[in-house]
């Protein structure tokens, strides 16, 4: 298996062509089941280990969030659904996420690095960078899928409709907003200090004044920012 084990819980065949093209295409994700229905879901479930779920809400039989309350300790759940009105029950019950259809690939990745940053969030407590010496982050850029390393980001800055994703091996071009990324990346490692910029925290070399220096960037403070950046900071140095 090459990576994070998960279903498709999808009745539209059209649905789950294209769910399973966008799983072939992600570089850790290998699709073990495709079912029709909660039934034949239920059966994967009890003879294998599955990771995540992109369960469809308008199943037949039984809808997706009745199959989700049945689950004792369910995997990590995707809702996938034509009706935004299921969105506010199913953030309820603990979903990683809600792609509306249809969805493009950029959402769906959005949707998966959320997903695998919960797997690799250890229950225990851990030492501040912990998180990042084993994390990653999946970005598209150049027409590619990047396996980017959380700990070798260095920042985040917005370029118009893009941010660029500054790290220790170089820079990628991404289509997110600032907000979306920040979903995506563990928030004790990663602080956002100005309306353009998102820090690596542990990255920092000093603080001086209004700006924080990382690498051989000198990276602003909003003032909007200023008081959560400091506070997150000294919590950190506890």
């Amino acid at each position: 298996m090459k990576g994070y084990s998960c279903i498709i819980i999808e009745d539209e065949p059209l649905a789950q062509n294209v769910l399973r093209k966008y799983i072939e295409d992600h570089p850790s994700l290998e699709l073990v089941a495709v079912c029709a229905d909660a039934m034949e879901a239920q059966a994967v479930l009890g003879s294998q280990a599955v990771q995540i779920i992109f369960l469809d809400i308008n199943l037949p039989k039984l809808s997706g969030i009745s199959f989700l309350k049945t689950i004792t300790d369910p995997p990590k759940i995707i809702f996938t659904t034509a009706y935004p009105e299921f969105a506010v029950e199913g953030f309820e019950l603990n979903a990683v996420d809600y792609l509306l259809k249809p969805f493009s690939f950029e959402r769906f990745l959005k949707a998966v690095n959320k997903a695998l940053l919960q797997l690799n969030t250890t229950p225990h407590a851990a030492r501040p960078g912990d998180m990042m010496k084993h994390g990653s982050v999946f970005l598209k850029a150049d027409k590619k899928i990047y396996k980017v390393d959380l700990s070798s980001i260095l920042y985040i800055e917005a370029v118009g409709d893009y941010i660029k994703v500054v790290s220790e091996t170089g820079q990628l071009l991404v289509n997110e907003t600032m907000k979306q990324i920040l979903e995506e990346l563990p928030a004790k490692d990663f602080i956002r200090v100005h309306k353009s910029y998102i820090i690596a925290s542990g990255k920092i070399k000093f603080i001086e004044g209004n700006s924080i220096r990382i690498a051989d960037k000198s990276i602003p403070i909003g003032a909007t920012y200023r008081d959560d950046v400091f506070a997150s900071i000294e919590k950190k140095t506890d």
